[in-house]
């Protein structure tokens, strides 16, 4: 096994042992391609405000979601304790300086795991903490990823608790818990259990898929209520096999898109599982996001890179963001985009989320349009 996937395979592990030291390392086996160029967008400096008590900063950022300009739910995987001595340039977020890493903070470091789910607005000014569900996370890595179904007119709130095998479904208002596939800390490969779940994506007459995920190499898809219908895939490189789900996509004609994470690849299915299409030559899939007008977006991490495909798979532009500095990234795990076009990204290593705005001469074909 060489470098680069070894350090695949121990990036996807996730923590299960919070005090375990782990870095994301990269090395770039495809490099870019046609259509790769600078980044369209500007950070915003100092967006999010901290929301922490003294003595304690946000932990790993693992994902967020847009509902609206005014909801931008995001999660995290507990507090971390500001480093005592305190490091020279340290700020605001867990990995400010150097050799730290909110994904994988030193040994004896504990996560409080509050403020797991909380709600800003664009102007990353708090809105609601949702931490009557905190209880949900304990004893665990934290949460995963969070989705909202753009075809539920109720926007139920999609967790992803991987830890203790379960996705949860809460009300919008986070006063229920609506929903949860899967038994809580159990796992198999059945019609009932789930094997370290990753995300969750919709398909237009309510049916879920679900990335399940890295215990289990399959995809399954469950009816609105959580009925399940049918699943695919295996461990493996084949066309149809998986090596770490760890993303799912549908776009408008129901075809779903999947994160073959550490085959390189995004994998193209009907929706009832046949194999499409594959395209290949990517480093580390995290996330996919499809657009309304059918733009593909993919954040690759090895090193982090944004490309942009069309449903085909030709890809159209692609831009480079790695990095610990103001707009970088040592890890984008999830990312969103709100209805005036900015976009937000969450850093599980960096322990930050940042916003983006477009570049004034920014070409439009370059930007991402409002998300599905």
């Amino acid at each position: 096994m060489h470098a680069s996937k070894f350090s695949k395979l121990a990036c996807s592990a996730l923590l299960l042992v919070p005090t375990l030291v782990l870095s994301q390392s990269w090395t770039d086996d495809y490099s870019p391609k046609a259509n790769h160029g600078d980044n369209p967008y500007s950070p915003v400096i100092n967006w999010l405000k901290p929301i922490s008590e003294p003595g304690l900063v946000w932990g790993s950022h693992p994902g967020l979601v847009v509902d609206n300009a005014e909801r931008i739910f995001i999660i995290q995987r507990g507090e971390l304790h500001v480093p005592d001595p305190l490091p020279a340039g340290f700020t605001d977020f867990y990995g400010s300086v150097p050799g730290l890493n909110a994904l994988g903070p030193p040994e004896g470091t504990k996560r409080e795991m509050q403020n797991v789910i909380f709600i800003v607005n664009d102007e990353g000014e708090l809105v609601e903490k949702w931490n009557q569900w905190d209880y949900l996370f304990e004893g665990t890595a934290g949460p995963h990823k969070i989705a909202i179904n753009p075809y539920d007119p109720e926007r139920k709130v999609w967790v992803v608790n991987d830890g203790r095998q379960q996705i949860h479904a809460f009300s919008n208002d986070g006063k229920e818990l609506v929903m949860s596939l899967g038994i809580w800390n159990e796992t198999a490969n059945d019609e009932t259990h789930l094997g370290r779940p990753q995300d969750i994506a919709f398909l237009s007459d309510g049916s879920m898929v679900v990335a399940d995920g890295l215990t289990n190499s399959r995809v399954i898809k469950f009816d609105k209520d959580g009925k399940y219908i049918t699943a695919w895939g295996s461990k493996g490189s084949a066309q149809g096999q998986f090596d770490a789900v760890h993303a799912v996509a549908v776009d408008k004609e129901d075809r779903v898109y999947v994160a073959d994470r550490n085959n390189d690849r995004v994998q193209v299915f009907d929706k009832n599982g046949k194999h499409l299409n594959t395209w290949p030559e990517l480093n580390f899939p995290n996330h996919i996001l499809i657009t309304e007008n059918q733009d593909v977006w993919v954040i690759d991490n090895q090193p982090v890179r944004m490309v942009k495909f069309d449903t085909e798979g030709n890809r159209l532009f692609s831009w480079d963001m790695h990095g610990r500095g103001a707009g970088e990234f040592e890890e984008l795990h999830e990312f969103s985009v709100d209805e005036n076009g900015n976009w937000y990204g969450a850093d599980n290593v960096l322990g930050r989320s940042l916003k983006f705005t477009p570049k004034p001469n920014a070409a439009t074909e370059q930007l991402m349009q409002e998300k599905m």
